[in-house]
């Protein structure tokens, strides 16, 4: 009886180590998992037609062809990096100071857009102003927008930061209308206004998620919106609402959440305004009604919110074609200044299937480049050793080296060759 006792009390213990041992390996094999501790680091995928322009920028642009190092211990999950732009923006963020700018737009909404002048002298000694679109509902005060600008800024670069109509708090409708997935007319405005004031300046168009879509479509809606642009440059951007509209009502990658949380984000700011909205407005849209107020108050994802509201302020007859008309897909293939493509692979709002686009893109033409770092999420892309994240990003740092080389590129291709300008000038 003594001899089964010992037995049985030294046999326990050990079946408790072995579940504490199981647990705790259990609970690693998930952390492994979900901060993706076992990808490796590597240089961006680029996706590039061989060129003078392409070679050019491969010499000049460093970052193209070194290897992106995120934060070691979170920097390889795109949830924690997409988390932390969501939330925390940017460390150590600068105030860089502008003039806000107010412009009347012909159905009476006024645009507004903030300035902020160069804080030393360009690399190509040239004026250069950045139009710069942030994403869904942003504008110049935040964070990411505010790091990237000053960074602009001492580099040498004017800057014009659109807000989008209806984002600021503190600015109020002036007409029944708010921003749209792909309206242009606030962004095409702002860059009116900015080659009529600085009639020497040379234009770099920078947009940013939803942004990088407006830029584009409004680049490819007419040749005339490329004149005196050097480059265009967009971020994390999705291509295509209608394709990306099956894949964002998915639960993989979480997106679905991430739907939902945008869609309560985009019903707060409707409803901040929605006496000018939805109160009686002679100019209000008339198939916008207050029922359509009442569906808003029940939704629970961005396509219900374009489906009932936003949708309507153009007066689009259904979802479909309001992606389709919208979406800057149909565009990109009109614009032939140099275009620079930049998605991350790990981005948890951007499914895979919409990155053949871009790849698509940049094997047919020249002046295309897609960049595809491993790692980044949506506009997260920090930088750092182990914990502590970067203050600059290495977006922020790609979109002002690029810049510069087209810059340099510009300036340099009357010194080319006539076999290199020949190909230049088909770009």
């Amino acid at each position: 009886l003594k001899m089964s006792a010992i037995v049985e009390t030294s046999e326990l213990p050990a079946v408790f180590d072995g579940v504490k041992l199981a647990a705790v390996a259990a609970v690693l094999y998930v952390i492994v998992r979900c901060l993706n501790l076992k990808s490796p680091t590597a240089p961006p995928e680029l996706i590039y037609q061989d060129s003078a322009l392409a070679r050019f920028l491969l010499k000049s642009c460093p970052l193209l062809t070194k290897e992106y190092i995120p934060p070691l211990i979170w920097g390889k999950s795109g949830h924690i990096q997409t988390a932390l732009y969501g939330k925390m923006g940017r460390v150590r963020s600068p105030h860089p100071y502008g003039l806000r700018k107010y412009l009347t737009m012909p159905d009476g909404a006024t645009a507004t857009f903030d300035l902020f002048e160069p804080q030393s002298e360009h690399c190509i000694g040239e004026d250069v102003t950045m139009v710069i679109c942030p994403g869904i509902a942003n504008h110049s005060e935040k964070q990411y927008i505010r790091t990237f600008v000053d960074y602009a800024q001492k580099n040498g670069y004017r800057c014009a930061v659109l807000n989008h109509l209806g984002a600021l708090p503190n600015i109020e409708l002036t007409s029944p209308r708010m921003f749209t997935y792909g309206c242009t007319w606030e962004f095409g405005a702002m860059v009116n206004y900015i080659k009529k004031t600085y009639p020497q300046t040379q234009l770099v168009v920078v947009g940013f998620s939803l942004g990088g879509n407006i830029v584009c479509k409004y680049l490819g809606e007419s040749q005339a919106n490329q004149e005196r642009v050097l480059c265009c440059v967009s971020v994390c951007q999705g291509y295509s609402a209608l394709r990306a509209q099956e894949t964002f009502m998915q639960w993989d990658h979480c997106r679905r959440f991430y739907n939902f949380l945008m869609a309560d984000n985009m019903k707060k700011i409707i409803l901040s305004h929605r006496q000018v909205l939805f109160g009686d407005n002679m100019k209000k849209p008339q198939n916008l009604s207050d029922a359509d107020l009442s569906k808003l108050y029940t939704a629970t994802s961005l396509m219900q919110i374009d489906d009932n509201v936003m949708r309507k302020f153009h007066g689009y007859s259904s979802l479909k074609e309001y992606y389709e008309e919208e979406s800057c897909l149909q565009y990109l293939h009109r614009i032939y200044v140099p275009l620079l493509l930049v998605n991350a692979a790990d981005d948890p709002l951007v499914h895979e299937s919409l990155l053949s686009i871009p790849r698509a893109l940049s094997e047919k033409k020249e002046n295309v480049m897609h960049v595809l770092p491993l790692h980044g999420g949506h506009l997260g892309f920090f930088e750092g050793s182990v914990l502590f994240p970067e203050p600059l990003t290495w977006m922020d740092k790609l979109v002002v080296q690029y810049a510069n080389a087209i810059c340099q590129w510009e300036k340099t291709k009357p010194h080319c060759s006539d076999a290199e300008q020949a190909v230049s000038g088909q770009e």
